[in-house]
C-alpha cells in the first residue's frame, strides 16, 4: 500500500512539474568541421541545453502542457577552441498557435552571431538571476525571457514587460563580461543590449502595439471575418512606419521581419489591391531587404 502511495505522489509531483514550464524548446547542435575531442560532446550539449531550458520555471503563471510556448535554439559551432570553450552562432526562433486554426505563426527570429561559451561534460547549468555567472546561462536565460515576453506581447498589449526587464537585468549584470553583444558599443547596434534597449523604449512602443494587434485583434480573429482582420492586421503593420521614422533601419525591426516576411506575403496576396497596396508601400520602406518577397504580392 506504501508503495502504490509512494507512485502516485510520484506521478502527481512529475505531472505538477510538467504543467508549470513554459518552454517546450528543441535544440540543435550544429558540429565544427574540425574536432579536437570526442563528437560525441555534442549530444551531450543538446540533452543538457534542452533540460535546463525546458526544466525550469521561468514565471510564476502556470502552463498546461498544450499551452507551452513552441520555440527552437540552433546553435553552429563554428569554432572548438579548447576542449571546454566554444565559438559559433546562436538561432532562436518561436511561434504560437492562432486560434481555432492549426497554423502556427513565427514570432521571433534572431540570429545571434556572437555566442562563445564554455560547456564541460556531466556539469548542469547553473543560472542566477542577480549575478553573470558564465556567457552560457546568460544568454540562454536572456533568450528565454525574450521569448516569453514577445509571446506576452502577442496576448495583452505590452504584456510580456516583466519579462523584457528580467532581459535588461540580464544585460546589467554581464557588462563586465569579456564575451561580445552585452554592451551598447559592440557590433553596431545589432546585440543583445540594444534589442532589449529598444523594445523596452517609448520609441518602439508602436512595435509592441503591432505585436498585439496583428496577433490577438487580427489573426486571432480572422476565422470569424477575414477581411476584417486583414485589415486590422495591415493597420497593425502600418503602425510600424513611426517606429522607421525615428529608428530606420533598426536591429529589432529586422528581428521582426525576419520571423514576418513570408507570413506577410501568404496573408496579403489574395486581398485586393487597394489593401496589398497599402502594405507593400509600407514593407518596402521599412523592410527593403525583402523586397524581392513583398514584389511577389503585388503580382
Amino acid at each position: 500500500m506504501k508503495q502504490i502511495l509512494f507512485l502516485l505522489s510520484a506521478i502527481l509531483a512529475f505531472t505538477g512539474a510538467l504543467k508549470a514550464q513554459e518552454l517546450n524548446c528543441n535544440v540543435t547542435i550544429i558540429q565544427p568541421q574540425i574536432m579536437i575531442g570526442d563528437p560525441g560532446i555534442f549530444q551531450i550539449m543538446e540533452t543538457t541545453i534542452e533540460e535546463f531550458i525546458n526544466g525550469r520555471k521561468w514565471t510564476d503563471d502556470d502552463f498546461e502542457l498544450e499551452e507551452r510556448i513552441e520555440c527552437t535554439m540552433q546553435i553552429t559551432i563554428e569554432q572548438w577552441v579548447n576542449l571546454r570553450q566554444f565559438k559559433g552562432s546562436l538561432q532562436v526562433g518561436s511561434s504560437r498557435p492562432v486560434f481555432n486554426s492549426d497554423y502556427k505563426t513565427s514570432l521571433l527570429s534572431v540570429n545571434d552571431r556572437d555566442f562563445e561559451f564554455t560547456f564541460q561534460e556531466n556539469t548542469m547549468i547553473q543560472w542566477s538571476s542577480d549575478q553573470h555567472r558564465d556567457n552560457l546561462s546568460s544568454m540562454l536565460a536572456f533568450y528565454a525571457y525574450y521569448i516569453l515576453g514577445t509571446d506576452y506581447d502577442s496576448f495583452s498589449p505590452e504584456g510580456g514587460t516583466q519579462w523584457f526587464l528580467l532581459c535588461q537585468t540580464i544585460v546589467l549584470n554581464a557588462q563586465g563580461a569579456p564575451e561580445q553583444g552585452w554592451k551598447s558599443n559592440q557590433k553596431g547596434q545589432q546585440n543583445r543590449y540594444w534589442l532589449v534597449e529598444n523594445i523596452l523604449s517609448q520609441s518602439f512602443k508602436p512595435m509592441r502595439d503591432c505585436t498585439y494587434n496583428y496577433h490577438r485583434l487580427g489573426f486571432d480573429k480572422m476565422y470569424t471575418d477575414v477581411q476584417e482582420s486583414r485589415k486590422i492586421m495591415a493597420d497593425a503593420l502600418i503602425g510600424l512606419r513611426n517606429v522607421h521614422k525615428i529608428r530606420p533601419s533598426s536591429y529589432n525591426m529586422q528581428v521582426f521581419f525576419y520571423a514576418k516576411a513570408d507570413e506577410i506575403v501568404t496573408i496579403f496576396t489574395p486581398t485586393a489591391v487597394e489593401e496589398k497596396q497599402r502594405v507593400y508601400d509600407l514593407t518596402k520602406q521599412v523592410d527593403p531587404g525583402n523586397i524581392t518577397k513583398y514584389e511577389m504580392m503585388m503580382k
